[in-house]
């Protein structure tokens, strides 16, 4: 028989202002209980984690570029306004797809604020969880990464940071030279051998000025036009149907509607595109499209047999990314 474990006193309760720090779930629950802490206040915040929020970015200026960034866009950058304004010291804050090493965030020497994210998310909202790292990276000591944590099950979200009126524009980039500034001489080998990386693996991607939210990229045997759309799923379904049942799905010629990406609760339309057609050559068929795909997301007429196959197929050819 197992020998029984001898009985431990509860440990003394090391709260004094009523709130539970968050802790490992297999330690002692810090409100003296005696309980590990996932079977006693931790219970809140795993459910709070299985809890999936399926538009993290919703109510955010540029929702449709902040799923094309987390999912699509090797490098980019975007300057973020913060609803209270800087800190003091705090000179900027810089969206960015990714960072040296994977890092969560970057408090630069000079007290400015780089907030990677294509990070892993602890929880089941990335709001959240990009909040907590901006939050931390707002109080680190300047020249200091921002390191991974388990976040809370309650704070704030990004919709609770950032200026709902501020402006979102990214700034899509070639390569990773962003990580360094120029006033940074010689940087640290591992960053820049995690530099080299990054580079080597980035697909060459243009974010289009005639339309919102389209990226074009350029990969070994055909381009590709990757379109983060905001109307809600059936109607856009039923409106690329009865443009794919027309013949008036595609950008042009040699090239066709493949199927979709949905992403963080948005459809994500993808076009193959002919390796001679280039991010500039996409902007005229782009507009054009814009405007047919206005015209069939304003009709309710139920779908043709033919718009219903149509529909069909599109469907069949979705990639769920998140």
């Amino acid at each position: 028989m197992a020998k029984k474990r001898p009985q431990t006193k509860a440990a003394k309760a090391q709260v004094t202002n009523g709130e539970i720090p968050v802790v490992g779930a297999r330690e002692p629950c810090p409100c003296g209980s005696g309980r590990r802490y996932k079977a006693c206040h931790g219970r809140a915040a795993a459910h709070a984690v299985t809890e999936l929020v399926q538009r993290p970015f919703e109510g955010l200026p540029g929702e449709c570029d902040w799923v094309a960034l987390r999912e699509l866009v090797p490098a980019a950058t975007v300057p973020l306004t913060l609803k209270d304004g800087l800190p003091e010291g705090v000179p900027s804050v810089t969206l960015a797809t990714v960072l040296p090493m994977a890092w969560p965030a970057l408090r630069r020497d000079d007290g400015s604020v780089l907030l990677a994210l294509q990070n892993e998310s602890s929880s089941g909202d990335l709001a959240r969880d990009l909040a907590d790292t901006l939050q931390r990276a707002l109080e680190a000591e300047p020249g200091t990464p921002v390191a991974a944590r388990r976040v809370p099950a309650e704070g704030p979200r990004l919709q609770d940071l950032l200026d709902p009126n501020g402006d979102f524009a990214p700034v899509v980039h070639s390569g990773f030279e962003f990580w360094i500034p120029e006033s940074a001489g010689n940087s640290d080998a591992e960053v820049k051998a995690s530099l080299e990386r990054a580079n080597a693996a980035a697909i060459p991607t243009v974010k289009l000025t005639g339309v919102d939210a389209a990226y074009w990229c350029e990969t070994p045997d055909k381009n590709h036009l990757r379109w983060v759309m905001p109307h809600p799923e059936e109607k856009l379904l039923d409106a690329l149907a009865r443009l794919h049942a027309a013949g008036t799905s595609s950008l042009g010629e040699n090239t066709r509607l493949v199927g979709s990406f949905r992403a963080h609760g948005l459809m994500v339309p993808v076009w193959d595109l002919p390796t001679s057609m280039g991010a500039e050559e996409c902007e005229k068929p782009a507009a054009e499209f814009a405007e047919r795909l206005a015209a069939a997301l304003a009709s309710d007429a139920p779908l043709t047999p033919e718009e219903r196959r149509a529909r069909g197929g599109l469907t069949n050819r979705q990639v769920t990314l998140s």
